[in-house]
């Protein structure tokens, strides 16, 4: 319950595979749970941004998503199990990298399954900035970071150029 370092691009634990939570570690969960949206708070403050956080962003490599924006989403061993055809350029930003952006594909649509802190299983369709918010935080809970896939070699701005990126 606390706001918690958030590991940077060059540490090698953003780059581990997470393990599944069990429903035993569900009293544990909710004291990660309580520190991501402290640290993400933190960081809102910080610097004007920030919908969702992943577990292995503060050095707990364990498969917990958690998004607050009009309402909070908490999601337990996330599972993209359906993803459109249709692709999308997004100039990508992270918490573990806030200077920077990356421009990478992602699905226009996808279907996330998950369990919920009552341990129930859910599932939820979403699309657009949803659907890229949700598969780059899916993404950290397999140590892939969207400086791993650029769309090409000049697919990296500083978030200070943005506007100079408009024409992309």
């Amino acid at each position: 319950m606390a706001v918690k370092d958030l590991l940077l691009l060059g540490n090698p634990r953003l780059y581990e595979i997470s393990a599944p939570i069990v429903k035993e570690e569900i009293g544990y969960v909710k004291t990660v749970v309580q520190d991501l949206h402290d640290t993400l708070m933190d960081f809102r403050n910080r610097y004007g941004a920030g919908r969702a956080i992943a577990a292995p962003q503060i050095g707990v490599a364990k498969r917990l998503l958690y998004m607050h924006m009009e309402k909070t989403l908490v999601l337990i061993n996330p599972v993209i199990d359906l993803k459109s055809p249709e692709m999308m350029a997004v100039w990508d930003d992270c918490m573990s990298f806030p200077e920077l952006l990356v421009r990478v594909k992602r699905h226009q649509r996808c279907r996330i399954r998950y369990r919920d802190l009552d341990w129930n299983e859910q599932s939820v369709t979403v699309e657009g900035d949803l659907s890229e918010l949700l598969q780059h935080e899916y993404d950290h809970l397999d140590g892939i970071l969207a400086v791993s896939k650029p769309i090409d070699q000049f697919s990296f701005a500083l978030k200070s150029q943005k506007a100079l990126l408009q024409h992309y």
